[in-house]
C-alpha cells in the first residue's frame, strides 16, 4: 500500500511543479489567459491521484491504530517520511521535465487557441502519428540552461515565503493524520484539524507568494521586464519547493503534529464539557 500511495503522491507532486511552467509557455505564445486555463485542467490530474491517495492513507492509519502497538505508530511516521520523500521526487522529476513541458504546453496552448476545442487538443495527443513530433521537443536540462537563471531583479521575499508555504502544505493533511493515530480516542476532531496547518500555508500564499509571481508575470508579458526575469522566477519557486520538501516537511512534520494534538484534545474536551 506504501509504494501506491507514494507512487501518487509523486504524480500530485510533478504535476504540481510542472504548473509553474504554464506562466512560461503563457507568456511565450502570449496567451497568458489560456495558459492559466491551462493550469486549472492540469491540476485534475493531481486532484484525481489524491482521491485515490486519500483513502489509502485512512487505511493506513486505521490499521496502525488497530495493531494497539507504539511501533505500529513509528512505522507509520516512517511511512510518512517516505511519502514525503516522494514528493521530493516528484518535485525534482518536474524540474527535470520543465524544459520539454515547455514547448509541449506552448504547442497546446497555440493548438486551442486556432481550434478553441480541449476535446480535440486531447484526441491529438492520442493519434500516434503526432507522437515523434512530440518525442523532437523533449528537451534535457543544460548548464547553459542554469547560467541564465539569475536572482539579479527579483524581490527575495515570496522566493523565499514559497519555500515555507510547499512544505507546510505537503504536511498539513499527514499531520493531522498521524495526530489521529496518536490520539485514537480524539481521531476524528484530529483528522479535522488539518486546515489549522494548511490555513497557516493559504495565508502566506495568498499575502505574499502568488500576487508577486502573478505581478512579475504581467510585467514580462507587458514587456516591463525581461523574459529572464519570469524564467528565473519559474526556476527558483521550483527548486524553493523542492528544499522545502526535502527539508522544511521533514522537519515539521513531528512538531506540527504535536500542534494538532494538544488542539485536538482542547477542542474535544470542549465538546464534552
Amino acid at each position: 500500500m506504501i509504494v501506491i500511495v507514494a507512487l501518487f503522491t509523486m504524480i500530485i507532486h510533478w504535476v504540481e511543479t510542472l504548473a509553474y511552467s504554464m506562466r512560461w509557455a503563457g507568456v511565450r505564445t502570449q496567451q497568458l489567459a489560456i495558459a492559466m486555463s491551462f493550469v486549472t485542467s492540469t491540476l485534475l490530474i493531481s486532484r484525481l491521484s489524491n482521491m485515490i491517495q486519500a483513502p489509502l492513507l485512512g487505511a493506513m492509519v486505521d490499521a496502525a491504530i488497530l495493531s494497539g502497538s507504539p511501533d505500529s505508530i513509528r512505522h507509520l511516521e516512517y511511512s510518512f517520511r517516505l511519502i514525503i520523500g516522494s514528493a521530493c521526487l516528484g518535485t525534482l522529476l518536474g524540474i527535470l521535465v520543465t524544459p520539454t513541458a515547455i514547448r509541449w504546453f506552448a504547442t497546446a496552448i497555440q493548438h486551442f487557441a486556432h481550434h478553441g476545442s480541449m476535446p480535440r487538443l486531447l484526441w491529438q495527443l492520442l493519434i500516434p502519428r503526432n507522437w515523434p513530433k512530440l518525442a523532437r521537443m523533449v528537451t534535457i536540462p543544460s548548464w547553459n540552461m542554469l547560467g541564465q537563471i539569475k536572482l539579479v531583479g527579483l524581490p527575495r521575499r515570496f522566493l523565499v515565503m514559497n519555500m515555507i508555504v510547499t512544505p507546510v502544505y505537503t504536511i498539513g493533511v499527514l499531520c493531522s493524520l498521524l495526530a489521529g493515530a496518536m490520539l485514537p480516542e480524539f481521531r476524528a476532531t484530529a483528522i479535522q484539524l488539518s486546515g489549522l496547518v494548511n490555513g497557516i500555508a493559504t495565508i502566506l500564499l495568498v499575502m505574499f507568494v502568488d500576487p508577486a509571481g502573478a505581478r512579475i508575470t504581467d510585467q514580462v508579458n507587458r514587456g516591463d521586464r525581461p523574459m529572464a526575469h519570469l524564467k528565473s522566477v519559474v526556476v527558483f519557486l521550483q527548486v524553493g519547493r523542492l528544499i522545502g520538501i526535502l527539508v522544511f516537511s521533514q522537519l515539521l512534520l513531528i512538531p506540527f503534529t504535536w500542534y494538532i494534538m494538544v488542539v485536538a484534545r482542547l477542542v474535544a474536551n470542549w465538546g464534552l464539557s
